[in-house]
């Protein structure tokens, strides 16, 4: 990928390139990453948007659902007309629409132990926008193993939490849940709420690749919508952990 700014690449991105640390370096940063998001719904799609938005040089999307009718209260980059569709197709059509500076590969398949190190080393940063803890702590133990920043947020009815990830940095998903919540086959959701966590997921994406500001490393942001209140709590590694306590 050619590096250097194209004419139209400085006049897209001229607004945040103006924020200080940002500049022409920052942005030829976020033009040689890759991120991975795993899931495309109601946190992919605002991640996936405004991640392409931003300028990041190539999105892996990985997801094997189709679009439902159900799915449109959040999930806000498919639309009534893509009802049927894979959603990984869905999102790619409107990511290339948005900006077409970005590469984007779609990956119809359901993370799981065959595909998930090929999946993580395709990206410098992995969001996790699943919808279920049994996935995220596969892709949490695969981060970890390849060295990958892995960005988590989950959401139920008002309220989320968000942290992110940088191994051996601090303490991986499996510290922190080290008993997860038992499976939902419905999760309540409000529109807004994967929209507030996934404009947090891109920030902090963003942040680590630019080296700007201050990621949430060590540090569990949990939203409350309905006050409205945001209260972080710090989190350590625990020297038990299967899965990096011995790294």
């Amino acid at each position: 990928m050619d590096e250097k700014l194209s004419e139209a690449e400085v006049e897209r991105y001229c607004r945040q390139m103006l924020i200080e640390g940002w500049g022409e370096e920052g942005q030829r940063r976020l033009k040689r990453a890759s991120v991975a998001v795993i899931g495309v719904g109601g946190l992919g799609s605002p991640v996936s948007i405004y991640l392409a938005a931003a300028g990041v040089g190539k999105l892996v999307l990985v997801d094997m659902g189709n679009v439902e009718l159900s799915n449109l209260n959040r999930q806000v980059l498919h639309w009534s007309r893509d009802i049927g569709r894979p959603k990984v197709e869905s999102a790619k059509e409107k990511i290339e629409e948005l900006n077409p500076e970005v590469s984007v590969e779609a990956i119809n398949e359901r993370v799981n132990e065959d595909n998930v190190h090929e999946i993580i080393r395709k990206a410098n940063v992995v969001v996790d926008a699943m919808d279920n803890f049994a996935s995220r702590m596969l892709v949490n133990k695969a981060c970890v193993n390849e060295g990958r920043v892995f960005v988590h947020a989950g959401v139920y009815g008002f309220q989320g939490q968000l942290t992110t990830i940088i191994p051996q940095e601090g303490p991986c998903l499996q510290c922190i849940f080290p008993h997860p919540p038992p499976a939902e086959e419905v999760i309540p959701v409000a529109a807004s709420t994967p929209g507030v966590l996934g404009c947090m997921q891109t920030n902090e994406v963003i942040k680590v690749i630019t080296g700007i500001g201050k990621p949430l490393v060590g540090r569990l942001l949990i939203y409350d919508g309905e006050e409205p209140r945001f209260m972080i709590v710090e989190v350590r590694r625990s020297k038990e952990c299967p899965v990096c306590g011995s790294r």
